[in-house]
Order: structure tokens, then C-alpha cells, then sequence
């Protein structure tokens, strides 16, 4: 058989047709022709006609709808989706959500990608085990504010507002803890008596308000870095904020708040005055104790002239000053003689008649007194001297940190608690939240921002009213802030007037109300009262 065209191998035109394929071979080297079996769609009216294909169809020839390939595209970025993020039981869950809001559509892209962060975001918050948004937003590849939106949306279409939990703060120092691998060399015994302690610290850092306001994996760090430092396990804060996506500067701002309130408590303590925010470290076990026994006591009674609830400090104090007529103990470089008849309950009971120790209550007020008569006495002795006849006493150091029998474990604080029962609870101190403490500080600031701005406007439209104004009230003339420093800007700074002074001038002289301007929210009373003064 010859055909038109040569063979594609070598050439020649002497071809035979294969029976079993049909294909047309080359007789000479035996290679398959290609394209012999091309039918042109010609011949007018009448000829042969194509297969129409619909759109959004593969073909008569596929085997799986567009739709099919789709959704299987969509049950594959589920699936992978919640595999990173260790949440491969909760992948039904996702679906079905997802499912809900799409109408059974799916889809594909970028959005889908956020619309499944959100989802799992979603179900674990409803399921009371949230997820960090910033661990999510870096699963997904997407922006935090951006995953933030969808969120929303999903909450919006679900109607979850009503019964949507807070984010659980226990649950996440748990998984931070069980997860990071900055305590996996940590031994069993270790993690659970950190983990006790985080969750009592991190209860009581939620009712001192420091989550309030806030975002909280920050204070997670915090919380756990303190505890590893409790426990001699090395844990770098920088690690552990990269681990969790959280700011170092921020996690670094909620350990300082940490010990701020820590430092508050420990106040009650005899030698309370002299622990601040270098040393709380090592005096945390006798803060911590005190919280614990703290939280575990009963109110008193409203008619008792108690300050404080029925509890006193003296097994506090007795780890520290215990009775031994042998030693001499040091501690933070101040040797004192112990004599523990000053603090043994038993003692003074029975000494004024008393027999049921255990309804015996004493202030801190109280203590501290006798802590400070017996530092002065000691002083006495030491400065008489000591006779010859006197043994000498062996002097023994030791550091707070090395008592290890501080931790009882036995309040409900380090158990999860809702948080009204949380709330009742008595730690030793109650605060404010420093988010709203910090906001009327800066209000306060802003007013008085105001004050200086209208006195300076005074001045260049009315000098003669504003000159017998500033002698009535010279301070008006001065710096709103003389001992505070001011980040200088080179062009931003002129006779100590800054941005937000003109910027609170030129809201002044367009008539916005000082209510408004002292909540500073600058660039849009710019935009309303300025920037679109005329547009209609």
C-alpha cells in the first residue's frame, strides 16, 4: 500500500495497515504513522457533524462534571488544610460548615482558603478548644485582619453571636505547653506541676483584667515563661513567641504586667516593701503560697473588724523562718537570728489562753508589726554583743528558690473554673484593667493637650484677653508634660510643640467637640471635619 505522505522514519511510501488496531505502519522500519486517521468535517449542509459541548461540561468523552472536580479539588484543600493544623477529627465538621454556607457549592481560589481558616477557626471556638488566629492565618498563608473578616462573616451567617464561648485561655497554655518544642526534654512530673501552676497563674492574671482588652497567646507566653523560670527550665521567650506567632515586644509587655501584679500581692508580706519586679522571681513561691492559701479561705464575717479574709501567714513565713536554735540563716544578704516564737501560733495561743488555734486569725497588718518588733530586738542583741559563755552558731545560706515543698496544688484555681466562680475568688489583691487605666491615663493627657492648644490659639486671636489669661494661670503656658520625654522628630518638634499639638489645634479651630478629640482617634475627625469640609 503507498500513501501520499512519506514515512516520518525513513522515508519511503510502502505502508500496510495493521488488523487488530487499524493504525498504518511503515513496511520498511515498522514505525506507526501518526494522523492517518484524520477525517476533514466537510461535505455542506449534509456532512458530518461535531459534538457540542455545554459550558462548564468536560466533554461527552470525561468521565467527572466540572462540578465533580470541583468539589473534589474543595474535599482536598479541606483535608490538607486540617491536617497542618492537627485537626483531622474535626474535618466533617469544617465540611459540613462549609457546606452550609455555600449552599453545597464550594469553590476554589484564595477565598475558599480563608473561608476554610475560618471555619475550623469557627468550629473549634464553638467546641470550646479554640485555635490562635495568627497559627491559622500563617496555615493558610493569608493576613491576620483578613482571616479576622471572614471570620465574622461566618459568625454573621451562622447567627453564632448569642452562644459563641470567649477564647479559652486554659486550653491554649495546655496545647502551648503539650506542643512547643521548648519543653519537650522536660521531664513528666515537671510538665504536670507547670501546668497546675500555669493554669492557677494564668486564672489569676484573667481576674487581675490583663487579657481584657487584649490579644491572649501573648499573655500565654508570659505566664509560661514565668512558670519555666519557677522551675529552672530554660525557655527563651523569643522561641516560644515565634512558635505561637505572637509579637516578642508584646509577650514582653504581658510578663512585666505579670509581675506588677505579683508585686502588689507580695505587698502584704512582712518583708513586702523591699520585693519588686528584679526580685519577685525568687520570692514567687511565697507570693504564690499566699495566693493559693488565699483563694482556698472563707470570707469573714462582715461584723468582724478583719481587713482581710480568715487567713494568716504563719506557715508562709515558717518556710523561711523556721525554729532552730542551731543556725544562723541568711537571706538576699541579710543574716538574722531566728527565733520563731514571734510567728508559732501555738505559742501565742496559749500564752494569752487561747486554745483553738485554728479560729485564730491575725491581720497582715498584724504581722508585719511583729516582724518589724522582731528585727529591732534582734538588732538590740546584736549591737550589746554576745557574751563569752555564748555558743557559737553555724551560719547556713540559702535561697528562696531552693524550697521546693511550696506548691500544694489544692485550690480550685488550678483547676479550669468559669468565670464567674473565678471572679468570686480572693487572691490577695483586686486591680483595674490596665487597658482601661492606661486609656483614661492617655485621656487625661489629651485634655490637658486641649487646655495648652486653645490658651496658645487665645494668644495669636486675642493677645490682650489671652496675656491677662496667662498671668491668672502661668502653668498653662508651660509644656502640658515638662518631665515627660517626647520622641523628636527632626521638623517635628518646635518650642516643644509636636504633631498632636497642631493636630489638636487645627481640630480646635474647625469646632470639633474636646469629647471627640480626646478619644484620638485623629485621622478620622481629620477626615470628617477637615480633609471634607464642602463635599456634599
Amino acid at each position: 500500500m503507498s500513501s501520499a505522505s512519506p514515512c516520518s522514519n525513513c522515508g519511503k511510501t510502502s505502508f500496510i495497515r495493521d488488523d487488530v488496531s487499524g493504525d498504518l505502519v511503515c513496511s520498511s522500519c515498522g514505525v506507526v504513522q501518526q494522523f492517518d486517521q484524520f477525517d476533514a468535517q466537510i461535505g455542506g449542509i449534509d456532512g458530518p457533524r461535531g459534538t457540542f459541548i455545554n459550558v462548564g461540561t468536560a466533554g461527552s468523552g470525561s468521565l467527572y462534571s466540572y462540578r465533580d472536580r470541583k468539589l473534589f479539588t474543595a474535599q482536598n484543600s479541606i483535608d490538607e488544610l486540617t491536617f497542618r493544623l492537627g485537626l483531622t477529627s474535626k474535618s466533617v465538621d469544617i465540611r459540613n460548615m462549609i457546606s452550609t454556607i455555600t449552599e453545597g457549592e464550594f469553590g476554589q481560589g484564595n477565598w475558599f482558603q480563608v473561608l476554610i481558616g475560618a471555619c475550623a477557626y469557627v468550629v473549634m471556638r464553638r467546641d470550646d478548644l479554640p485555635l490562635p488566629m495568627a497559627e491559622i492565618a500563617s496555615a493558610v498563608e493569608c493576613d491576620v485582619y483578613e482571616l479576622g473578616k471572614m471570620i465574622m462573616r461566618v459568625v454573621d451567617f451562622l447567627d453564632l453571636k448569642s452562644d459563641f464561648p470567649e477564647f479559652d485561655l486554659v486550653h491554649s497554655l495546655q496545647r502551648t505547653l503539650n506542643n512547643s518544642p521548648s519543653f519537650a526534654s522536660v521531664e513528666r512530673s515537671i510538665m504536670e506541676r507547670m501546668r497546675m501552676q500555669g493554669i492557677f497563674l494564668m486564672q489569676c492574671a484573667v481576674k487581675w483584667f490583663l487579657s481584657t482588652g487584649r490579644r491572649p497567646i501573648p499573655l500565654v507566653v508570659a505566664v509560661l515563661v514565668f512558670v519555666a523560670e519557677l522551675n529552672d527550665v530554660e525557655v527563651r521567650m523569643d522561641d516560644l513567641a515565634k512558635e505561637v506567632h505572637a509579637m516578642v515586644s508584646t509577650c514582653r509587655a504581658r510578663y512585666k504586667e505579670l509581675l506588677e501584679a505579683l508585686v502588689k500581692v507580695a505587698q502584704v508580706l512582712p518583708w513586702g516593701k523591699d520585693i519588686n519586679t528584679k526580685n519577685i522571681v525568687k520570692n514567687a513561691p511565697f507570693v504564690i503560697q499566699y495566693m493559693e492559701r488565699k483563694s482556698m479561705s472563707k470570707p469573714v464575717d462582715k461584723g468582724k473588724n478583719f481587713d482581710q479574709p480568715g487567713l494568716d501567714l504563719a506557715d508562709v513565713v515558717a518556710e523561711c523562718l523556721r525554729h532552730d536554735d542551731e543556725f544562723e540563716y541568711g537571706i538576699d544578704g541579710i543574716t538574722s537570728r531566728k527565733d520563731s516564737r514571734y510567728f508559732m501560733l501555738e505559742h501565742n495561743a496559749d500564752k494569752q489562753g487561747i486554745r483553738d488555734v485554728d479560729k485564730l486569725q491575725i491581720s497582715p497588718e498584724c504581722l508585719s508589726m511583729v516582724y518589724e518588733n522582731f528585727l529591732n530586738e534582734n538588732r538590740k542583741a546584736k549591737s550589746s554583743g554576745r557574751s563569752d559563755n555564748t555558743p557559737k552558731r553555724r551560719r547556713l545560706w540559702f535561697d528562696l528558690q531552693e524550697c521546693r515543698e511550696w506548691w500544694d496544688g489544692k485550690s480550685e484555681l488550678s483547676k479550669k473554673l468559669v468565670l464567674k466562680k473565678l471572679l468570686e475568688k480572693d487572691v490577695g489583691v483586686d486591680t483595674m484593667p490596665p487597658s482601661f487605666l492606661t486609656g483614661q491615663l492617655k485621656c487625661k493627657m489629651r485634655q490637658e493637650r486641649i487646655n495648652a492648644a486653645k490658651v496658645r490659639i487665645k494668644r495669636i486671636m486675642h493677645p490682650l484677653d489671652a496675656d491677662m489669661g496667662d498671668t491668672e494661670n502661668p502653668d498653662l503656658l508651660e509644656s502640658p508634660y515638662p518631665e515627660r520625654r517626647r520622641k523628636k522628630r527632626r521638623g517635628m518638634v518646635v518650642d516643644d510643640i509636636d504633631w498632636e499639638d497642631l493636630i489638636i489645634e487645627t481640630l480646635i479651630l474647625h469646632q470639633v467637640k474636646e469629647e471627640e478629640i480626646e478619644k484620638g482617634h485623629y485621622n478620622t475627625l481629620l477626615d470628617l471635619h477637615v480633609f471634607n469640609t464642602g463635599i456634599v
